[in-house]
């Protein structure tokens, strides 16, 4: 009887997702973008934008200057016409031995973990010369936890993530009512001021992120872009506290880095939120900020609780070393070189004595 319903047995399966040999990877260029229209990747446009057009000048500079690049490496996954992921990293420091991996997102057709660990391999072999590699995963999102750990991740930490909405759009200047402790300056991040930065987030950074960071005072100029505020202690010529801009949110906004020197944890109240007030007039009034605060501080997590912040969950900092195998020879072409050395200063070795002459046959 025609009408009549399939059972549900009958109905035709989902497409399977494209397998591994379908997959290949490409640097995104610019005719990538009109096919990254699937949801997973419409909140990295502007990132991906801003990548394809700092590309072609930081390679063209990279080439006359031999400098490394400053703009993120993109690499996208496709089947055909069909974008299946992507993944954006970027290096934290200008000698190129910190990498980060800041995005990773999959279309919902893509065999979704294979994808991702391929994404990752080739990511990390493009960056050559890299000894340490920065990623953080939701501690809800199983899947990707368990990805990192196969490439070799462990946990550093845990954080809190936080988003402060603070003043509204078109609120004017920061009050007056809030001014900087009397015996502290609030000093703007720029070339001259970038050192008592630097020697802040020194002593605020764990130290074995800090020696995988391995960050100079240059680094933290890039990574920011000049953008940043600190509170300074003219007489001991020490900044305690400042703000200064990561990137831009993929949910809108600034994501901001609060440091605070461990001797100063009182600041943690008026004068960080003053410094807050300060980064949004800076980078936008009426767009929210985003913080991360390690699950131990109890103390900052209530300050941003009681100042309107709103949680927005929990990741892990997660950091893998690279160890290269002419890593491992380098001892032993030291010991050959220093062999030759010493072969300079030894004395030639004396002639051997001529054999003795034969006696004549009988």
């Amino acid at each position: 009887m025609l009408g009549i319903l399939q059972p549900p047995s009958a109905l035709p399966a989902p497409p399977e997702p494209p397998g591994p040999d379908s997959w290949r990877l490409e640097t995104l260029a610019g005719w990538h973008l009109p096919l990254l229209t699937d949801p997973a990747f419409l909140p990295l446009q502007p990132v991906l934008q801003r990548a394809v057009l700092l590309g072609l000048p930081e390679r063209l500079m990279q080439a006359l200057l031999a400098r490394p690049s400053l703009a993120p490496q993109v690499l996208v996954a496709l089947s055909g016409q069909k974008p299946l992921g992507l993944i954006i990293c970027r290096r934290l420091n200008r000698s190129g031995s910190c990498w980060q991996m800041q995005h990773l997102r999959l279309a919902p057709s893509a065999a979704r973990h294979e994808l991702a660990s391929t994404l990752l391999r080739a990511a990390i072999q493009r960056a050559r010369g890299a000894a340490s590699w920065i990623a953080a995963a939701s501690t809800l999102d199983d899947t990707r936890l368990a990805m990192l750990r196969e490439q070799g991740f462990q946990p550093l930490r845990s954080d809190r993530l936080w988003c402060w909405p603070g003043s509204p759009a078109g609120g004017g200047p920061i009050s007056a009512s809030s001014p900087a402790p009397a015996e502290l300056q609030l000093t703007p991040l720029n070339r001259r001021s970038a050192t008592l930065l630097w020697h802040l987030e020194q002593a605020a950074c764990p130290a074995q992120l800090r020696q995988l960071l391995d960050r100079r005072v240059e680094d933290l100029l890039d990574q920011s872009h000049g953008r940043g505020w600190m509170l300074v202690d003219p007489s001991r010529e020490q900044a305690v506290a400042a703000v200064r801009w990561i990137g831009e949110h993929p949910g809108g906004g600034h994501d901001v880095e609060l440091s605070v020197h461990p001797g100063w944890e009182h600041l943690v109240g008026t004068a960080t939120e003053l410094l807050l007030h300060q980064a949004q007039a800076g980078l936008g009034a009426g767009e929210p900020l985003w913080l991360r605060c390690d699950l131990r501080d109890e103390a900052r997590q209530r300050w941003l609780a009681d100042l309107g912040a709103q949680e927005q969950g929990e990741r892990v900092l997660m950091a893998r070393s690279v160890w290269r195998r002419q890593g491992l020879q380098a001892p032993a072409r030291a010991a050959q070189r220093i062999d030759a050395l010493r072969e300079q200063w030894h004395p030639p070795p004396r002639p051997l004595p001529p054999p003795p002459p034969r006696a004549p046959p009988l």
